[in-house]
């Protein structure tokens, strides 16, 4: 039962407003003040009368549905106070019943989002920049799916482009082969670091690095055999982190898929006129659409970035025919992806405006200022988690040393704090980087909502009476009703979350669960309540351990039964 909806048919017949109108104006207010409530301003020009005359007439004309206790005026507002048995009634049964499944949707039924996230770079290392855009793809990956949709999840390796130039050069000049095979991925991060620090006093090697890709682009065997070799030691690097991340991809096409699918494309821009020449290079002139050019080819007839995201726009439309293809990067592409979008729709597909979105997040700083590979300072993400997994160990020492599965437990805990701290804020929004925020074990953090999980769990299996029917009009305490109310808003949660691209809708959603339950726990015995009020709040105790599990889910994070 939708009691909004239930509250806006009442308010339509009453006032021959639109059902629909009214159920979009109805708030919710602070508890003391009512469950629902439903502002009169917007009747006074048509009943013209003050809104406060109107929400009193109102209010007293109204006869009560069951699931209403009461209706009070106050102000210009008319406030609704649910029914708390019939509420608790109508709303648990349903989680208990659908358990994980509670707030699925079939909204996107039908329909393919493919998501591109991720994406690190080749011969660097994963830092904790790229942190973002694995967590945040990661969840909106969850999120589709949970709305009914066939999320396809692509790692675009930047596998490809002028660093390799510049790795190459940096290897011809300073490395040597047993080095790289001793050091691995660390020693290929050393050259690039040292290129960059020699081509500012040594222009000319920037002109090497892009005759090394040249030559890569043009099939040279050594060039590519180098890039191959460089390839193969950088994934292996990777994927341990996506192996500690518990993240997995529908594919790793990355850059250097689309080196025999870009010419096609090229041509069909030139002979559309929607790319010109220009001093030996070809652009599309985006001066109408107040941006810069969007460059295609350089005069030296290489591609760059954008050639290949057009390019794998117009693919993965064709490979995948999806009504939502979404890329996860950082704010500085803003301009990048929009240049890109306008020219794909410029070649003729108007599915572009709708369909193509960047979903950018804000920057990951360090208290010195942003991380860079170039510079060497950037924070790595295996350091990152494995130092978070072994404060968590030594905290289980510490407190809970008979704890069974240790390891396990500390390495979920662990790695859900990094993720959680991540995703607790709106996308968008810079975050600096700091071990004392992102390991804090009490307040708004991640470990706080597994422990509250946990908490569930322990309840539930102290408990020695079955609460599957149980009477759950005895849950009438304020506690009790502002839990349940916050476990029904799970759907809602879910489907704003993909409307908005946003995760942090579902760690807010979540913390405040964990947040009400734990209010609800410390103010309300449960197992030392009479034997059917027990019942009654060991089925809400299990409808609560079953959505916190889930969103944490959704957020890519382990829910541990003990801690």
């Amino acid at each position: 039962m939708d009691f909004k909806i239930e509250i806006a048919g009442l308010l339509a017949a009453a006032t021959e407003l639109d059902a629909q109108e009214v159920a979009g104006a109805i708030e919710i207010p602070d508890p003391a003040m009512g469950d629902f409530a439903f502002p009169c301003f917007k009747l006074a020009k048509t009943l013209k009368k003050a809104p406060g005359v109107i929400a009193t007439e109102i209010a007293s004309s109204l006869e009560l549905p069951a699931f209403l206790q009461s209706v009070e005026a106050s102000g210009p507002y008319l406030n609704f106070f649910v029914n708390r048995g019939f509420y608790a009634q109508s709303i648990l049964p349903k989680i208990y019943a659908e358990g994980s499944n509670f707030g699925k949707s079939e909204i996107g039924k039908g329909g393919t989002v493919v998501i591109d996230y991720s994406s690190p770079n080749m011969a660097k290392r994963f830092h904790i920049g790229h942190l973002r855009s694995t967590v945040f793809g990661h969840a909106l990956y969850n999120i589709f799916n949970f709305l009914g949709y066939k999320s396809f999840s692509i790692n675009y390796l930047g596998d490809w482009g002028t660093q390799f130039g510049k790795i190459i050069t940096a290897y011809e000049h300073w490395g040597n082969k047993n080095t790289v095979e001793a050091e691995g991925i660390e020693e290929l991060e050393r050259l690039y670091v040292k290129f960059h620090q020699e081509a500012g006093d040594k222009p000319e090697l920037e002109d090497e690095a892009r005759a090394w890709f040249l030559k890569m682009e043009q099939g040279d065997e050594y060039a590519l055999e180098l890039w191959r070799w460089f390839k193969e030691i950088s994934m292996a690097d990777h994927n341990k982190i996506y192996k500690l991340l518990d993240v997995k991809f529908d594919s790793f096409n990355g850059e250097s898929y689309y080196n025999d699918k870009m010419q096609p494309v090229v041509d069909e821009l030139k002979s559309k006129g929607v790319a010109v020449e220009d001093k030996g290079a070809w652009i599309v002139d985006l001066e109408d659409h107040k941006m810069p050019n969007c460059l295609i080819l350089r005069s030296d007839g290489a591609t760059i970035y954008a050639t290949r995201d057009i390019t794998s726009v117009l693919h993965r439309k064709n490979e995948y025919n999806f009504v939502k293809a979404l890329y996860v990067t950082s704010k500085e592409q803003i301009l990048h992806f929009a240049q890109c979008f306008k020219v794909v729709e410029l070649m003729g597909h108007d599915w572009a405006s709708e369909q193509l979105v960047h979903v950018p997040f804000g920057y990951l700083t360090l208290p010195e200022g942003k991380m860079s590979s170039r510079k060497g300072n950037a924070l790595l993400m295996e350091d990152v988690l494995k130092e978070s997994v072994e404060r968590i160990r030594k905290t289980i020492e510490e407190k809970n040393p008979n704890l069974p599965d240790k390891e396990d437990v500390a390495k979920q805990v662990g790695v859900g704090a990094i993720v959680f701290n991540d995703l607790y804020n709106s996308r968008i929004k810079d975050v600096e980087f700091s071990w004392e925020r992102a390991l804090s074990f009490e307040g708004e953090t991640g470990p706080y909502v597994q422990y509250t999980h946990a908490r569930c769990c322990s309840v539930l299996t102290k408990a020695e009476l079955d609460f599957a029917n149980a009477d759950l009009t005895l849950l009438v305490a304020d506690e009790e009703l502002e839990l349940i109310k916050t476990l029904n808003n799970f759907p809602t949660k879910v489907q704003e979350a993909g409307e908005r691209y946003e995760p942090f809708i579902i760690s807010r959603f979540v913390m405040s669960v964990a947040q009400a339950f734990n209010k609800f726990y410390h103010d309300n015995p449960i197992l030392k309540a009479d034997a059917e009020l027990q019942k009654a709040r060991l089925h809400l105790t299990h409808c609560t351990k079953t959505v916190i599990a889930t969103a944490l889910g959704i957020l890519g994070i382990k829910a541990p039964q003990e801690m």
